[in-house]
């Protein structure tokens, strides 16, 4: 039996493809700051730092996390360029300075607001996989 031919491969022609629309720099930064809120804590720390600028206790209290913890994780945050830190005498204050933050973390809460008492619009893939298989 015949294979039939991918329909472009004997076009002389180029195959159409759509132009890039993101500049692989833009591309690079938004990889690094989606990576660095890749942690629960992290996140938490943001939601919290959403509505102003908070001190280490403020969120330690805000989170639960330890002082030590939350410390480590806005000097990540601060590493990165997504938090920045002002001294007010013996306080330091956090605030956001990456305004792609405020979006992420509208989309989470967009995207994956659970109703109250009840489970996710979605299921994870291990059961997904087990019920389109049968």
């Amino acid at each position: 039996m015949a294979i039939e031919q991918y329909p472009y491969a004997n076009r002389e022609e180029p195959v159409p493809t759509a132009a890039p629309t993101l500049d692989p720099g833009v591309l690079s930064h938004a990889a690094e700051v989606i990576k660095c809120l890749g942690h629960p804590l992290r996140l938490q720390l943001l939601d919290a730092l959403e509505s102003g600028e908070k001190t280490v206790t403020d969120l330690h209290l805000r989170t639960g996390a330890t002082q030590a913890m939350v410390s480590q994780q806005l000097g990540i945050l601060r590493g990165r360029g997504i938090v920045g830190a002002r001294r007010a005498g013996p306080f330091v204050f956090y605030r956001i300075t990456e305004p792609k933050v405020y979006r992420v973390l509208a989309c989470i809460r967009e995207c994956d607001m659970r109703p109250a008492g009840g489970a996710a619009g979605h299921s994870s893939g291990r059961n997904h996989q087990k019920r389109t298989q049968r």
